[in-house]
């Protein structure tokens, strides 16, 4: 049973989405803004709808896919094609309208998934954390490391990322995916597998994108091209990578969190009966 239910006759729903660059949205189906109790102020939700959601006894996972038209309530289409939103929290609750309280009667916590646009419209996937359960479970045996780089969980990296952060400004772009930073003096592939953002331009608030490569002269190849050009004078922040090899962990001098299986023999060695 809930510990708490927004009245029947007066209740809303409100959605609040988390991702995570730190943009929180907030939206209601109510035709006005709300603000909550705690002072959040939740946009009211015009040019933008949401599939409906059912809630039942068994372990399937409910879908929910939220539409809007592009510049609704924050949602712009740079965000949405750059993944801003890929992977954020979604929280989906009723309160009341005439007394607005965020969180009042939880509905579900979702994921957003797979973001799709057409000509002015949008299309975000959410999946309830109930799929969770479908998912397979355990370790693989793997030579590579398996936590995730800068991961503070138990057991976890714990290299603290915000140390070999760096600051810079661009000098130079060769293409929309080749720029350089000709002051940087890091040994090459120093932020080979990290990631980059913008702070400045127009890329301002877009989500990260990853460095491919990292040349000795400062010279960076990105993955993925920005949603915007780039010009000398940008300024962005860089962390650094870890190609999760045993040489990555001995530069971060980390080796005894590496999750890897680095002396298992290949199949066919152990696999051969009678060392044949």
């Amino acid at each position: 049973m809930k510990s708490t239910v927004a009245p029947y006759s007066t209740r809303v729903y409100c959605l609040r989405i988390e991702c995570a660059s730190g943009l929180t949205i907030r939206l209601t189906r109510y035709p006005f803004d709300l603000k909550m109790s705690n002072g959040a102020v939740y946009q009211s939700s015009a040019g933008m709808d949401a599939s409906s959601y059912s809630a039942e006894t068994g372990f399937a996972a409910s879908v929910v896919d939220l539409e809007g038209i592009i510049g609704f309530a924050g949602v712009t289409r740079e965000a949405v094609a750059s993944g801003v939103f890929d992977g954020a929290n979604a929280f989906l609750f009723l309160t009341d309208f005439l007394n607005p309280v965020e969180n009042e009667e939880e509905v579900v916590k979702s994921i957003l998934g797979k973001t799709t646009i057409e000509d002015d419209k949008y299309r975000i996937e959410e999946m309830a954390l109930l799929d969770l359960l479908s998912q397979t479970a355990g370790d693989v045996v793997s030579p590579i490391c398996r936590n995730v780089f800068g991961g503070q969980e138990y057991g976890g990296c714990h290299v603290d990322l915000s140390a070999i952060t760096v600051n810079g400004t661009l000098t130079s772009v060769t293409s929309s995916l080749v720029i350089r930073d000709s002051s940087r003096a890091e040994v090459a592939d120093y932020f080979g597998a990290g990631t980059i953002i913008f702070t400045s331009g127009a890329n301002v608030g877009l989500a990260p994108i990853r460095v491919d490569a990292h040349a000795a002269d400062g010279t960076l190849t990105l993955s993925d091209a920005p949603f915007y050009p780039l010009t000398a004078g940008i300024n962005y922040t860089m962390t650094p990578g870890c190609r999760r090899r045993l040489v990555d962990c001995q530069k971060y001098g980390n080796v005894r969190r590496m999750k890897a299986d680095l002396y298992v023999p290949t199949g066919s060695v152990y696999m051969k009966i009678g060392g044949v």
